[in-house]
């Protein structure tokens, strides 16, 4: 379906930030503590490096990930809807299996589109609260500017276009969705652009306030930083991500120290 690139790009960057408001501090979650480990910080690099150089040199990657997408996917945005997503209800699970089947039926209409990709987030909010509840918070922001460092270095050294658009076109078979990277109208967004989010949006759960802002200060950074495609054709997408990630880190060190001279200030006063 023929979208002008901005009401596409507008749609995406909005799903983009929702992801990041999306996570919650799921019941039961706590249970997985005793996996915790700093080692679970590399997942996010690994999962862009890896999938690059192995649709790069290795054969009918790009096809084993369609099917992957089509497995795992659609019971991770269950996942979402009934567990891990803000505002999430058990009954709630059951409308994955609804945004499957528009993806699937009206797969070539920009309903279709969206549908598939709002799976594929739901996906990634499922994927984020779980990493979170095992990854030291310290260790996991550390991941998200490592990742995004990472898609930044495979776009200036030309390494990601190729795979990308060979993921991109891959396609399951039987006229199944593609649910391995969102495509809206004209213009698409990697399955990585859309994780990197839940992980920051994950990492700030159990902050409301800090969340939402984080994730209204993601759509602004995206939006001035896609002004960029007036002068290329790609863009590593988690930079706004990690941008946000660091500005409202350094905000909350600054505001937290504020208000303990402030307290200081006042108990000598």
């Amino acid at each position: 379906m023929s979208l002008p690139f901005l009401p596409s790009d507008a749609g995406l960057l909005a799903l983009q930030a929702g992801v990041v408001a999306t996570p919650r501090i799921a019941p039961g979650v706590s249970r997985l503590k005793r996996l915790t480990g700093r080692g679970w910080a590399l997942i996010p690099i690994a999962s862009i490096v890896i999938v690059v150089f192995a649709i790069r040199y290795v054969s009918d990657t790009a096809t084993g990930l369609t099917y992957l997408a089509l497995v795992a996917v659609p019971p991770l945005a269950a996942g979402a809807l009934g567990w891990a997503a803000r505002g999430a209800r058990p009954i709630a699970a059951f409308g994955a299996v609804v945004l499957f089947v528009i993806a699937w039926t009206w797969r070539t209409s920009l309903a279709g589109e969206a549908a598939a990709a709002l799976l594929s987030a739901l996906s990634c909010v499922t994927l984020g609260v779980l990493l979170a509840a095992v990854t030291p918070s310290v260790w996991l922001k550390l991941g998200i500017v490592l990742m995004s460092a990472a898609d930044v270095w495979l776009v200036v050294t030309d390494l990601l276009q190729a795979p990308n658009a060979t993921l991109v076109a891959a396609a399951p078979g039987g006229g199944l969705p593609q649910l391995q990277s969102e495509l809206f109208g004209s213009v698409s967004l990697g399955y990585g652009d859309l994780f990197v989010a839940a992980l920051l949006g994950a990492v700030l759960a159990s902050d409301r306030r800090r969340q939402w802002g984080t994730a209204l200060l993601t759509l602004g950074l995206a939006s001035v930083f896609d002004l960029l495609f007036l002068a290329v054709s790609e863009l590593p997408a988690t930079v706004p991500v990690a941008l946000a990630l660091l500005v409202e880190e350094c905000w909350y060190r600054f505001s937290a120290r504020r208000s303990r001279l402030a307290e200081q200030a006042a108990a000598t006063g």
